[in-house]
């Protein structure tokens, strides 16, 4: 059985869900004021506590810049997109990479014409995984609907178009999503003329292809800094800026990455922008994604990453932050 966007349901989907209905039939317009229920507090990351390695200047299947990466949490992947070598960074064309917790490549997908790759999920299905992503690139490459792409290892797939896809947003122009596996929430973040704008649902929204109403949708706050991506835990965004430095040759500094926390129930900034040097003695040490994993023994990490290393051969180095309070 097929949706009727010519997406397959995931075997869960099978069991769970009915037809599909799209987001825009069922989300929230662009005028939209932050949603009647709220999401229960919890805990945040500490973003002033150091950061650990996970891994360092780690090859991939290109030589370009890594733009974000997501945990497969169940079966324990790790998927790193990168900017497809050859292509503009208006065609939207990503490679995701599929590599171990120790940063071991493993296999790639070419997805053409589906993005910027600022964030994405990789959520599991039973012994795969379906990427949750934007498609359909417009004309500045980003994506302007979402789909769930199976992951097909050393294969290519052309973007569907977004009327084919899903638009949560009913007249919103860009979409991205990032997932919270801890608390099984999805967060969207989406742009419409008044600004980027944040949306979260259940997990089982997507699973199911049912949306409903977001548990909350508010306007994201100004941050400064160059965006360079956003993940969730719990009641709490994070955000992650900045810009590449230094170049071979150049002095090596503190530079300009910075995290912020982000309270979803109130739209407000709750801690930062902070200052990490999370691989600090890195050369071009770009920042690139943020992502939630807890491992099996229930520690819970905040994950940020950097594209590192020569033009030409762009390495993906990862970190991570386990304090919470």
């Amino acid at each position: 059985m097929n949706h009727p966007s010519g997406f397959p349901l995931s075997r869960r989907s099978l069991i769970r869900a009915g037809a599909g209905a799209s987001f825009a039939a069922l989300g929230l317009g662009i005028g939209a004021q932050t949603a009647s229920a709220s999401v229960a507090t919890t805990k945040r990351f500490d973003l002033t506590q150091p950061s650990h390695d996970l891994f360092r200047s780690k090859d991939t299947h290109g030589a370009r810049v890594q733009q974000s990466f997501a945990f497969d949490w169940a079966n324990k992947f790790l998927f790193v997109a990168t900017k497809r070598s050859g292509s503009t960074e208006a065609d939207g064309d990503l490679c995701i990479n599929k590599m171990d917790f120790d940063g071991n490549y493993i296999s790639y997908m070419h997805l053409n014409g589906f993005g910027h790759g600022v964030a994405f999920a990789a959520l599991p299905d039973g012994s795969g995984t379906e990427l949750w992503i934007e498609c359909a690139a417009n004309t500045k490459g980003f994506g302007t609907a979402l789909a769930p792409i199976p992951y097909t290892a050393n294969t290519t797939l052309g973007s569907p178009a977004a009327s084919a896809a899903y638009q949560p947003i009913a007249g919103a122009a860009e979409y991205t999503c990032s997932v919270d596996p801890v608390h099984q929430r999805m967060i969207v973040r989406y742009h419409t003329g008044d600004g980027k704008r944040i949306a979260v649902y259940p997990l089982s929204a997507f699973q199911t292809r049912n949306f409903g109403t977001p548990l909350v949708d508010f306007k994201q706050p100004a941050i400064p800094g160059t965006p360079q991506g956003y993940a969730l835990y719990g009641s709490y965004m994070y955000y992650l800026t900045g810009d590449a430095y230094p170049e071979p040759g150049t002095p090596v500094g503190d530079g300009n990455t910075y995290i912020t926390s982000v309270d979803i129930n109130t739209g407000t900034v709750k801690q930062g922008p902070v200052l990490t040097k999370a691989g600090s003695t890195l050369h071009h040490r770009e920042p690139e994604g943020l992502a939630v994993y807890r491992t099996d023994a229930g520690e819970s990490r905040l994950f940020l990453g950097f594209a590192t290393g020569l033009e030409g051969d762009r390495r993906s180095s990862i970190f991570y932050k386990n304090v919470l309070v």
